[in-house]
């Protein structure tokens, strides 16, 4: 696959998407970078770090399609040179405002066969961005620029042809996103799932937690998933409310491959802006989740059993099953509750299992797992 990923400042996909072609190299498999932003550099070596972005945007684009020019004639002709990465921008907001990060011309020469847009956290991505740059942005400003990258991206895709080729990816606090990334360049034959659970109201049930930890981990060993869970912001939101109601100013956060260290110090995040962003938090999980449902084949669902027999239905998982439902995806369901499944659910699922076991028995019975040989996993 010729793939350009795309993501705001801050998400620092370099390392990332580095450490994705290396693990595609222990695999056997040539996976090339390219990284926009350096080549630009490469051409410009008057520029100081970091700075690049000061420039007018008409040395900006000139750079930019200097760099661009380069890679197409290095991936040329096509039929050798199928996987690769091109790393770059669809937009900036910066100090000349929000300005395009690509041109048409030169997108359709390099022939994407797929647009990747990757993701995280608004309060890691605000870290990274002030500890890179002379800058001063919001929490907020973080919301917007991604939710202006997200559908630049998305336009990009449907311009190049690429209309079911379009992607939205966790960076993620966790190691198995590079996976994740590896198998949606390598593997087009690897289905695509959307795991769904319950998760702000189970927050404080280990034993529930563990159970849905499990499931998709399940689902990852067999699949390309795209886990709702890699961005949680959700949880940022529920402390600064919080903090708030303690009278706080500030709030420590865990960081998460922050630079990849692997002992960052905690984040120290403004309350105020954590409250500021309350609307978009819940806007961008709501838009973002049935996102990855429609880029995905399948929603498998794990309902858990609560104290009392009450089954772990959540509002979010109900609606994630009607939405997969009715945009003809394939819904299934691990119901683990001893109380009957209602009407809803029954009638909507392609089929419901008792356990996640019984579930991926069925899966490969089916023929739905991809020969794993290639990658060892």
């Amino acid at each position: 696959m010729r793939a350009v990923v795309t993501g705001q400042i801050g998400i620092d996909k370099k390392p990332y998407l580095n450490a994705v072609a290396e693990l595609a190299g222990q695999r056997g498999e040539r996976l090339d970078v390219f990284h926009v932003g350096n080549m630009m550099y490469d051409e410009a070596t008057d520029i100081r770090s970091g700075r690049i972005l000061d420039l007018p945007i008409s040395r900006l684009k000139s750079l930019r399609r200097a760099a661009f020019k380069d890679i197409i004639s290095q991936t040329q002709p096509t039929e050798a040179h199928r996987n690769f990465m091109v790393n770059t921008h669809a937009t900036f907001r910066w100090r000349h405002g929000l300005f395009s990060a690509f041109d048409f011309d030169q997108m359709k020469l390099l022939q994407p066969d797929m647009f990747i847009c990757l993701v995280d956290n608004v309060e890691v991505v605000h870290q990274r961005l002030h500890a890179e740059h002379d800058i001063d942005a919001s929490l907020k400003d973080c919301m917007v620029w991604r939710e202006e990258e997200i559908l630049a991206t998305e336009l990009i895709s449907e311009a190049m042809g690429c209309h079911n080729q379009f992607y939205i990816l966790s960076r993620g606090r966790h190691v198995d996103t590079l996976e994740t990334c590896l198998r949606l360049v390598l593997r087009e034959d690897m289905r695509k799932v959307y795991p769904s659970f319950p998760m702000s109201h189970v927050m404080d049930m280990p034993d529930v937690l563990a159970e849905i930890d499990a499931f998709r981990a399940e689902l990852a060993e067999h699949f390309i998933t795209f886990d709702p869970a890699d961005v949680d912001e959700k949880l940022l939101l529920d402390r600064g409310i919080e903090a708030a109601k303690q009278g706080k100013d500030w709030l420590d956060v865990a960081p998460h491959n922050f630079g990849g260290r692997s002992e960052a110090p905690p984040l120290r995040v403004s309350v105020r802006e954590i409250l500021e962003i309350a609307g978009d938090v819940d806007g961008q999980i709501y838009m973002r989740d049935f996102k990855l449902i429609d880029q995905s084949d399948m929603i498998v669902s794990y309902i858990p059993e609560l104290a009392g027999g009450i089954p772990g239905l959540s509002s979010g998982v109900e609606r994630e099953l009607q939405h997969a439902f009715e945009h003809t995806k394939e819904v299934y369901v691990v119901w683990k509750p001893a109380k009957a499944p209602s009407p809803f659910i029954t009638e909507t699922a392609t089929k419901i299992f008792a356990s996640v076991e019984e579930a991926l028995t069925h899966f490969e019975d089916k023929g739905m797992f991809a020969q794993q040989s290639l990658f060892g996993h």
